[in-house]
């Protein structure tokens, strides 16, 4: 827990400085109403032992569950060195690089995460990041109804595919910019958006399409026929990644069959937490979003350029900030992207540790812990693969009752045993995700097949 050196003595000097008679007068503009009257349910003052001491027991009775739940947010293992280096003086405290001169170390991390970040995605460009993959996709949007130009031009073609999380964050954020999210629907045999979807919906007034590549359920969909579908009617192509798995697939630079401007996506974004940044009740994480250079001047936040000085000496700056803070509003593409730091850096750490082939090898043992874990489960009686197609490091499986009871017969064994998919997808009223990555151990499968054998058997009785 932090230090606080200040004594009573200290405090009674600074309020006399500053001119209050006491700490609660700084807060004399709270309205009395609104203040609490007394604080009966916090215990007695403990000293720092006893503090510590109470913390200690209180997590020791969380507990940790095996986990099995991704949907957007995924258990990785984080070599040591990240957080070490992560959390020094100098990085750890450090807000944002406006003063040139005095960041130059901030300014070549952020310059090193553009540059893996472009060099992952297959695009030419990538800003200093964003808040979290739902606002990153949000932003997206936005941006590529600017680049389309056309002023008609106000529908995203959304298929249902899509993390419903992102869905329901980005009409919150564009709704009231009038923005229109149609939603596609998914191939019920595969999990995939099929070009027949593509086919049915309107595309007229259409600025983009939006494809989740693995999508939510897990399950690779064809992008290169989507994105020349796209490309064919003037949309387009947003991609939503997850950068792990670009280690394995094609990057969404170079999806579709077509060359030049018809070439991949026009816009890539997701979510950066798989990069060395650990689950923590849903954050901080950090988003990120590539483009090609023609887009460069729609794209939100901001990015930081490699130059020389009038010494010909190497250096990075703040080249473009289309933020309202340092443009006039009017010419601003966003207000809510201000850089995640110390994110970015964890990221930025952890890319260079792993290098191409080390991520190569997470991304493979991914895929081969789920391949394990669909095995395991779908030989329990009762439980069946949902979708016949390839799929990365997520599954849907179809169990023949209610999902939501099974989930908290698992918990408490101590098994994070997935979603239940019912709440977001009616007509998946059975279903339940799950996800495996390089974390799981064969014992850890084992242990989750056993539990769910049992857990269904006795509940038969």
């Amino acid at each position: 827990m932090p230090f606080i050196p200040h004594t009573a003595d200290d405090v009674a000097r600074m309020l006399e400085v500053i001119g209050a008679r006491s700490i609660d007068e700084l807060f004399d503009e709270i309205p009395a109403d609104l203040k609490a009257s007394s604080l009966g349910a916090v215990p007695a003052s403990l000293c720092e032992m006893e503090v510590a001491r109470l913390l200690g027991d209180r997590a020791a009775r969380d507990g940790r569950l095996l986990n099995f739940v991704g949907a957007g947010a995924y258990e990785h293992h984080i070599p040591a060195p990240v957080w070490a280096i992560t959390t020094r003086g100098e990085l750890y405290s450090a807000y944002t690089p406006y003063q040139a001169e005095a960041s130059q170390g901030t300014l070549q991390i952020i310059y090193e995460y553009q540059s893996m970040m472009c060099a992952l995605t297959a695009m030419e460009v990538s800003n200093a990041s964003l808040y979290d993959g739902a606002s990153a996709l949000a932003e997206a949007c936005l941006m590529a109804v600017r680049a389309h130009r056309a002023p008609e031009a106000r529908r995203i073609l959304l298929p249902r595919s899509v993390n419903p999380i992102y869905e329901r964050v980005a009409r919150a954020i564009t709704g009231h910019q009038g923005l229109a999210l149609e939603p596609l629907d998914y191939d019920r045999a595969t999990g995939c958006t099929t070009i027949a979807a593509l086919e049915a919906a309107a595309v007229q007034g259409a600025a983009a399409l939006v494809i989740q590549q693995p999508n939510f359920f897990g399950v690779l969909e064809d992008v290169d026929a989507l994105t020349d579908w796209a490309h064919a009617h003037e949309l387009k192509v947003i991609a939503v990644v997850n950068p792990i798995s670009l280690a394995l697939l094609k990057p969404p630079g170079e999806w579709g069959s077509g060359s030049g401007a018809l070439k991949g996506a026009d816009i890539v974004c997701g979510e950066g937490q798989p990069l060395g940044v650990p689950l923590a009740s849903g954050g901080p994480y950090f988003g990120f979003m590539t483009t090609r250079m023609q887009n460069v001047r729609q794209m939100p936040g901001r990015i930081v350029g490699r130059t020389v000085d009038l010494e010909g000496r190497p250096g990075f700056t703040l080249t473009l900030q289309a933020r309202e803070q340092h443009i006039r509003r009017s010419k601003a593409t966003s207000n809510i992207c201000t850089n995640q730091g110390l994110l970015v850096t964890a990221a930025t750490v952890y890319l260079s540790l792993l290098g191409p082939a080390g991520l190569e090898r997470v991304a493979r043992a991914c895929v081969e812990r789920t391949a394990e874990l669909v095995r395991a489960l779908t030989r329990v009686p009762g439980v069946r693969l949902r979708f016949a197609a390839p799929r990365f490091h997520e599954a849907v499986l179809d169990l023949d009752r209610p999902v939501a009871p099974v989930l908290e017969a698992l918990a408490a064994r101590g098994i994070a045993g997935g979603l239940d998919l019912a709440e977001r997808y009616p007509e998946l009223k059975s279903a339940l995700l799950v996800c495996a990555t390089e974390t799981k151990l064969p014992e850890d499968i084992e242990r989750f097949a056993a539990a769910l054998a049992d857990i269904l058997r006795k509940a038969d009785a």
